[in-house]
């Protein structure tokens, strides 16, 4: 099998299921326990070398967790979200980007306020997390407009792609000056616990473990979808659950044991970089390889959906004066997200692809 067969294989979820499709229970449950052990191994071993790497370099975790691990985690959704495009599978580009920003808020960050007290750093969340909601603002103004300006189904053209593709290249750059400006600003409490990794292992660590998790989730979502089939669970209901949930779950995963291993931090910075980077790279990206078709359930269901977790998130932020997050705020984050995917059962409103 050639490179670019391999390439296809990994963006193509027909025919990663037609492969999981060949195999017997035995090695699909097999092949879950698998990657469940990756999955946690990978993400202990990330969590461990982004705060490794904090005190090496000074660095606040919480702005490693909204480049470096952001970044990680969003790629493999670019990478399926891009191929999809190139094969003419719009629907799944577009619902993979949006539907992750609302996983992620709602679903992942809710859990993790809701878990453990969670910091809130205004000085990154103030920078970062006004263009974690101006992206996907932008976004639907822009797919608004389009709607508007069409006879037929609103398309995001290949110049906007560029364009959000522009944005990112800018937001990179802030992000790194914000880094530096924040060095003095922000501050991580010493939890330092013996010897501290030399840097080529911190790397080592969070590259190896974030490969793991990737290839973990990648595999698992399959195989769990290929059991409920087998067990008679509707597709409906798969769709509205598992797949929706799948490519979120490096995200999910990384969270969890940032919250066990006593650094939230890490979390919130991983949410709201992966929301830009969803936004400006995963749905930039698709859209420059392919222009994307707007589906009218976008507007009626998921637009809504993130506009009010992301809105929500920035008064918790803005009108908010305690150091942390509320317990309250994680149940309404959760609430709003339970709500979004009973909505796309009960109405069959199935964001393709998620």
């Amino acid at each position: 099998m050639t490179a670019m067969e391999l390439l296809r294989l990994a963006g193509d979820e027909t025919a990663v299921h037609h492969l999981v499709g060949g195999l017997s229970n035995g090695a699909l449950l097999i092949l879950i326990a698998v990657c469940v052990v990756l999955l946690s191994k990978g993400a202990d071993w990330m969590v461990e070398g982004v705060v490794d790497l904090a005190r090496r370099t000074g660095l606040p975790k919480i702005i490693i967790g909204a480049t470096i691990v952001s970044l990680g985690t969003t790629t493999p959704e670019a990478f399926v979200s891009v191929m999809a495009a190139f094969m003419g599978n719009s629907g799944l580009a577009l619902g993979n980007g949006v539907g992750s920003i609302i996983a992620d808020t709602g679903l992942i960050f809710g859990l993790t306020c809701v878990l453990a007290p969670v910091p809130i750093n205004r000085f990154v969340l103030d920078r970062t997390g006004w263009v974690q909601v101006a992206s996907a603002t932008l976004l639907v103004v822009i797919s608004a407009g389009a709607w508007i300006m069409s006879d037929g189904t609103p398309r995001l053209e290949r110049w906007v792609g560029f364009v959000f593709l522009g944005l990112l290249a800018v937001y990179m750059y802030l992000a790194y000056v914000w880094a530096r400006q924040g060095d003095g600003a922000v501050r991580d409490e010493d939890d330092s616990e013996g010897a501290v990794r030399s840097l080529g292992l911190c790397w080592t660590m969070i590259g190896g473990g974030l490969a793991m998790v990737i290839i973990g989730a990648r595999v698992l979502i399959p195989c769990a979808s290929e059991i409920a089939q087998r067990l008679g669970v509707p597709d409906d209901v798969i769709a509205a659950t598992m797949v929706a949930f799948g490519t979120s779950l490096p995200e999910l995963i990384t969270a969890i044991a940032a919250v066990r291993k006593g650094h939230p931090e890490i979390t919130v910075g991983n949410i709201v970089g992966a929301d830009v980077l969803n936004c400006l790279f995963v749905i930039g990206a698709s859209a420059a390889a392919r222009p994307l078709a707007v589906p009218a359930t976008f507007f009626i269901l998921h637009f809504p959906a993130m506009l009010l977790l992301l809105y929500s998130l920035r008064a918790f932020i803005s009108l908010g004066s305690g150091r942390f997050f509320h317990r309250w705020h994680g149940f309404w984050l959760l609430s709003v997200y339970i709500v979004y995917v009973l909505l796309q059962y009960v109405t069959d409103l199935i964001v393709p692809g998620r």
